[in-house]
């Protein structure tokens, strides 16, 4: 998998959000993944943001990871949404 390139931590939080998403998986639900590109600043502030509209927790995302472009990171949440 390329995005484990960019991973510097000793646990794989990709590993981990798969997990979770096969564990949640219900019928007529599925995942819908979000995510964040762009300076730490920014995703940090875009995830608290979401936090005040009531969108989703600060601890629902992962962790901030490298992306591989020079002062950049992502963050990664999945929700499970109900399709009709």
């Amino acid at each position: 998998m390329i995005t484990t390139s960019f991973i510097s931590s000793a646990e794989d939080p990709i590993t981990t959000l798969k997990s979770q998403t096969d564990s949640q998986t219900e019928p007529n639900r599925e995942p819908l993944k979000h995510l964040l590109i762009g300076s730490s600043k920014a995703v940090t502030g875009t995830i608290h943001y979401l936090k005040v509209i009531g969108y989703a927790d600060v601890d629902d995302w992962s962790q901030l990871l490298p992306t591989g472009n020079p002062g950049e990171v992502m963050s990664i949440l999945i929700r499970h949404i109900l399709v009709k």
